[in-house]
């Protein structure tokens, strides 16, 4: 669901340009010796402010079509002081014009829209039109972190996973179960695990070329 854009995002905007940008990803890349991970749909930047946070030794670059929610994100980054991440205004449906080919070492997927119904099936981020995209910008043997409360999606993707060639690992449909020391809980995450959704999880690899 699209968020009602704020009265004057754009302009407020403005003071975050050190680290925000619209659709272009060049002037905020930084530290190529370094690994760069990548978020689809960073929503307010709960996760990657976090992750950011924990991983200094590592660049962040959040991808969220939403003005208003990268101005959220924003200012949690200002707020953090980190000069590891990087947001940018984009649709991930053109990730590929952004990234160059095996630039990105790891893909985060988090509680993305399920577009439940069939026919809205080629919008899902883990659709294999998107999986080839991303196949095309990850390393060899880079990562796709997916975490998500919908099973049929989940179920869907795992499928979507394989046909790629992707690796699969790590699957779990109850993360919270057993859960990792390392697991950074999302917004969504806290509130489904509170209303007891159990939160499926796993990772897709790259096979080494």
């Amino acid at each position: 669901m699209r968020l009602r854009k704020k009265p004057h995002t754009d302009e407020k905007l403005q003071n975050f340009t050190d680290f925000v940008t619209r659709g272009d990803v060049q002037p905020i890349k930084k530290d190529s010796t370094k690994e760069l991970y990548v978020e689809l749909g960073t929503g307010k930047g709960d996760f990657i402010t976090q992750i950011a946070e924990r991983n200094p030794q590592i660049n962040f670059i959040g991808l969220e079509v939403e003005a208003t929610c990268v101005l959220a994100a924003a200012r949690k980054v200002r707020e953090k002081n980190l000069s590891n991440v990087r947001l940018i205004i984009f649709d991930v449906s053109n990730i590929a014009e952004i990234f160059s080919e095996h630039e990105v070492d790891r893909l985060y997927i988090n509680f993305c829209d399920p577009w439940g119904k069939k026919r809205h099936a080629k919008r899902r981020l883990t659709n294999i039109k998107f999986l080839e995209l991303y196949k095309k910008v990850l390393k060899s043997g880079g990562e796709i972190y997916f975490k998500t409360d919908n099973r049929e999606l989940f179920d869907y993707s795992l499928e979507r996973f394989a046909e790629a060639g992707l690796e699969v690992r790590d699957v779990t449909n109850d993360l919270h179960a057993d859960e990792p020391p390392d697991n950074i809980r999302t917004e969504y995450e806290n509130k489904f695990s509170a209303a007891g959704v159990p939160i499926n999880f796993c990772i897709a690899r790259v096979a080494n070329g």
